[in-house]
């Protein structure tokens, strides 16, 4: 593996879809909190709206650097690639992924720059792996997917658990989701997108299967499980499908210390068993509108990406995930708790990943890699430190 020099690069960090919902909340807390001389810019395509969040983001921060400004398009190949060339990290929050999102990640690992998003799109994360693991490894490049709510506290959660249960013996890992928040306009559209494409999706993951190299000695299993209710955190569990068993079938492939055999299952938690069955209803009449192309207009057009609550509908909401790992006779209980699940703590989130690649002294990855591959342990502190609550105790 050979890492470019990247000392002469303008930016540490570049914020991609600055001026979009979740984008803005980005930049006001990279402004916020970036350390002293720090190297960022925003980017996107629309250079007087870029100058008017930069206005705003000085205005609150008076004395700090001001963010650079970049023009950039997803319809313009090379000025993604010229992004990619200005910056030693750049974060997108421009989806969905599987439209926009492909020609920067083959920027960044052409240009051995690291690079994050904000995807939940399975199919996005398997067809990058395909296209541009070999080539990130070749140049150094980390391209890291799922930096927000899916999945960071999912991936983090089961990495915390399991450096908590005994090594070399078999663990099994359950994660229980709870939320109490609105949907983001762009996780809508991420999910409407995904709903309609179950072929391409499954597609993807055959091809991805494909290229993945054959554990040895070892096992790696996500299973969806059933529902059932589980006494352990007192709620009915249902199979929840979203991106992150995937990402923590990744890290699990990826770090020895998950143990010689690894399962995983991933649910949502649900009090009252009523609710839990209208959930179950919702999802599945979602999934059958999205295959036809009439109500899935409609639906689109009911929640547009940069769509979002404003902050007092988001001071309101949280989100509490549960893990109970189990090896080697220990039980290992752990909660990774915050706010605002599809904004703020997203926001956070992102921003404080883009912070770990540009400035921690991480463990030497390339390639397509995990939050808790890449940044792990450093990733956990500064979460901490940014008031997102992680919790681990064993069950005596």
């Amino acid at each position: 593996m050979s890492r470019l020099n990247r000392t002469d690069r303008p930016y540490d960090i570049a914020l991609f879809g600055a001026t979009g919902f979740v984008g803005e909340l980005t930049a006001e807390y990279l402004a916020a909190h970036a350390p002293e001389g720090l190297r960022w810019a925003i980017a996107g395509r629309d250079e007087d709206r870029l100058r008017r969040l930069r206005e705003r983001l000085s205005a609150r921060r008076p004395g700090g650097a001001p963010a650079g400004v970049l023009r950039a398009d997803v319809t313009d190949p090379a000025s993604l690639r010229e992004l990619a060339r200005q910056a030693r990290v750049v974060a997108t929050a421009v989806g969905p992924y599987v439209a926009y999102g492909e020609e920067l990640v083959a920027a960044c690992a052409d240009s051995g720059t690291d690079y994050l998003d904000l995807t939940g799109e399975p199919e996005f994360v398997d067809l990058t792996y395909v296209r541009h693991d070999a080539r990130a490894r070749e140049t150094g490049a980390r391209l890291v997917h799922a930096c927000g709510f899916d999945s960071v506290p999912h991936d983090l959660g089961v990495y915390l658990t399991v450096r908590r249960l005994p090594e070399g013996v078999p663990l099994t890992v359950d994660g229980f989701v709870t939320a109490h928040a609105a949907f983001s306009g762009g996780t809508f559209a991420s999910a409407l997108g995904q709903f309609a494409r179950g072929r391409q999706l499954a597609a993807a993951a055959r091809d991805r299967r494909r290229h993945e190299p054959r554990l040895v000695g070892r096992r790696v299993v996500t299973a969806a499980g059933a529902p059932r209710f589980a006494p352990e955190v007192g709620a009915w569990a249902l199979p929840l499908p979203t991106v992150d068993p995937r990402i923590v079938r990744s890290s699990a492939r990826a770090l020895p210390c998950y143990g010689p055999d690894f399962r995983y299952r991933h649910y949502a938690a649900v009090r009252r068993l009523p609710v839990a069955v209208g959930g179950v209803a919702a999802l599945g009449a979602l999934v059958a509108a999205a295959q036809v192309p009439p109500a899935r207009r409609w639906l689109s057009g009911r929640l547009r990406p940069g769509d979002g609550p404003g902050p007092q509908r988001r001071a309101r909401s949280r989100f509490s995930v549960r893990f109970v790992g189990e090896g080697g006779g220990r039980r290992v209980f752990t909660e990774v708790a915050g706010g605002d699940p599809g904004y703020d703590e997203t926001a956070k989130m992102f921003a404080e990943a883009a912070l770990s690649l540009a400035l921690d002294d991480l463990p030497p990855t390339a390639g397509q890699v995990t939050p808790a591959v890449a940044m792990g342990d450093a990733l956990i502190e500064r979460l901490r430190a940014a008031g997102i609550r992680f919790r681990s105790a064993t069950a005596r």
